[in-house]
């Protein structure tokens, strides 16, 4: 059906991106899985599904029923958040409805309208977004470039910047697979007394010590703010900020999407509780997954000619929309779950595969999948 009046402008927009080759749609699971962020193989596990059975049987709701400030506060959140803040070293945590949610709440909130943000090009969306939405300057950088950081800030407080500088980074990064240069970014966060937020989405659960992250060494400081999300490696959803306790306290008065948002599940944060357990429990997970991203990162490097990441995700870059969907739907099409990324996700001619190495295949798994993807780049032409 065409659409006509106040509906036309839209399926414009829609015609115009399928045009490019933009044109995103829904699809079920199916396959073997290579595109989910389930890391650790943690989101069907029967620790979580007990934990969460368990809560149930004792009286847990399922709804919070309004928000924290209101009667939306459950021991259950209160629990996992001093849980969270001993695990991951800082003074107290908070937890929010997912890590999108609580990328804006934090930076729509905590810099104010005298301060300067200097955002990495490559942070995720949600930081793009609520930079928008923020009261303080915004600055882009080139990817991980810190003499580009430290000239914008050396030329904002020239030119009359009196505020404070906040720095946003990723520590691995959602589409390329690789870290921010953390230790580094902390010193000129000190040169500068400056805040460091950082984004450890793709780490949490993964890397340091009981998959604390990689910015582990970083918590507790006065000036380090850390994102973890509960919906990737912990296998469960939502996100926890850790933080100094007088900026979580200034969350809880001045964060609108905090005040004004029904909570999280109380079983969610029963989950998310267990999800930590597991990471101090079960160590093997985080060797087991590091094996296989090595393994596959060899296989890819000596079939395909590609130079792994580093990490579990694993980027092909193909360039061209159109083919980047055809290798992407011939691999599905023979059994594995591997889907194409495309602008404005990634930058411009930069559309590629990202193929993600989770606890849910093993070695045989990852081989079939690599020869299949070294055949599929040969058949479908450049």
């Amino acid at each position: 059906m065409t659409a006509n009046g106040p509906l036309l402008r839209y399926e414009t927009k829609l015609r115009g991106l399928a045009r490019k080759n933009r044109l995103r749609s829904l699809s079920p699971r199916a396959g073997l899985d290579f595109s989910s962020n389930d890391y650790l193989g943690l989101a069907a596990s029967p620790r979580l599904a007990g934990a969460v059975a368990a809560a149930l049987a004792a009286g847990t709701p399922v709804g919070a029923t309004g928000s924290r400030l209101l009667r939306g506060n459950t021991p259950d959140h209160e629990q996992l958040e001093a849980v969270a803040a001993r695990f991951f070293g800082a003074e107290r945590a908070l937890f929010f409805g997912s890590g999108y949610v609580a990328n804006f709440a934090l930076l729509t909130t905590l810099p104010r309208w005298e301060d300067l943000l200097v955002m990495d090009e490559l942070v995720h969306a949600s930081a793009h977004e609520a930079a928008l939405a923020g009261r303080a300057q915004k600055i882009e950088v080139p990817h991980n470039d810190l003499g580009v950081i430290e000239n914008a800030i050396k030329a904002w407080r020239g030119t009359g910047g009196r505020g404070r500088v906040w720095i946003a980074v990723e520590s691995l990064y959602s589409m390329d697979g690789d870290r921010a240069p953390l230790a580094e970014l902390a010193a000129l966060a000190d040169r500068h007394e400056a805040f460091l937020l950082i984004d450890e989405a793709h780490a949490t659960g993964i890397f340091g010590p009981h998959g604390r992250g990689l910015a582990h060494g970083l918590e507790g400081r006065d000036n380090v703010i850390v994102l973890h999300t509960c919906g990737k490696a912990l296998g469960c959803s939502g996100a926890l900020v850790t933080a100094p306790a007088v900026l979580c306290e200034f969350l809880v008065n001045r964060c609108r999407p905090f005040i004004y948002s029904t909570a999280p599940s109380p079983l969610m944060a029963v989950a998310v509780t267990e999800a930590l357990a597991i990471l101090r429990d079960e160590p093997e997970r985080r060797d087991r997954l590091s094996q296989l991203v090595a393994f596959t990162g060899s296989d890819i490097h000596k079939r395909c000619g590609m130079n792994p990441s580093g990490s579990q995700i694993i980027p092909v870059i193909i360039g061209d929309n159109a083919r980047v969907m055809a290798v992407a739907a011939a691999l599905q099409a023979r059994g594995f779950d591997i889907r194409g990324i495309r602008p404005p996700t990634v930058p411009e001619r930069t559309a590629r595969l990202r193929i993600s190495v989770t606890l849910n295949v093993d070695e045989a798994d990852v081989s079939a999948m690599v020869a299949a993807l070294a055949e599929e780049l040969e058949k479908t032409p450049a």
